[in-house]
């Protein structure tokens, strides 16, 4: 019988970690766009390892490619290091749940311009991260134009957007919205390949205050053909911009 599904837990910012003792790493996540596709359940299932159900909304899989900034990234015990802790990220994802219903998100790929980041990244919580070269220019009139190459994979990528800015400010996605189901998630899953299992952490932030965005050309096809996925059929079916979050990074644990 399959568990009951239970809705994304943000864990309070201020707080302890929900019994997942204490935060392993502080950064912040700056300047992120979020474009969503549309796909079909089957196809999406058929992608992710066993133990991880595809979540749905509106009866669709949708697969995630979100460009951002890494900033101000650290470990607990020490600060932030020039050259280091400041780093541009590209991934690919999807939304799963577990075999207890827990919603959480699915990464298909991680690119990242920090090598080292990469390397920890790889080493203790068990995610795709690839090495990349990546920029991103903001214009006079605040256009994004971000860029991706991977350096072991034929893969790269360019995504141009403005964020229009709402004249009442950003604001929290609703719940029960699609916006809310896209992007209030506070659990990954990753896998451990050479164990053959399946983990889990947790990260803990504020909601995220969205803005609405409009996207200029979109060069992403690689992103989804170095992960195996079908390409999807048209436009983002989903696109909505971020300034940031404060985030605390929980430990991976093998799942259960």
């Amino acid at each position: 019988m399959r568990a009951p599904e239970r809705p994304p837990q943000r864990m309070a910012p201020g707080g302890g970690g929900g019994g997942e003792g204490p935060a392993v790493m502080w950064q912040r996540w700056e300047d992120l766009l979020f474009l969503h596709w549309e796909y079909n359940p089957a196809v999406i299932q058929g992608t992710l390892p066993a133990g991880l159900t595809v979540d749905l909304f509106g009866g669709r899989a949708w697969v995630g490619v979100v460009p951002f900034r890494m900033a101000a990234v650290r470990p607990r015990f020490l600060p932030p290091l020039p050259g280091l802790s400041w780093f541009w990220e590209l991934n690919v994802r999807t939304y799963v749940r577990d075999r207890h219903g827990r919603a959480g998100v699915w990464f298909y790929s991680l690119d990242c311009d920090q090598p080292l980041a990469c390397a920890l990244a790889r080493r203790f919580f068990h995610l795709n991260y690839r090495d990349a070269d990546m920029e991103c220019r903001v214009g006079a009139d605040g256009a994004r134009d971000y860029r991706s190459r991977c350096r072991d994979e034929a893969s790269q990528a360019r995504l141009e957007w403005r964020v229009r800015e709402p004249e009442a400010g950003p604001a929290p996605a609703a719940p029960g919205s699609l916006d809310h189901f896209l992007i209030e998630r506070y659990r990954l899953f990753s896998g451990d390949a050479a164990a053959g299992r399946l983990l889990t952490g947790v990260v803990a932030h504020e909601p995220y205050r969205l803005s609405p965005a409009v996207a200029g050309p979109l060069e992403v096809d690689d992103l989804f053909v170095s992960n195996r996925l079908p390409l999807p059929a048209g436009p983002p079916g989903h696109l909505v911009a971020s300034r940031g979050v404060r985030v605390r990074v929980f430990g991976v644990k093998i799942l259960s």
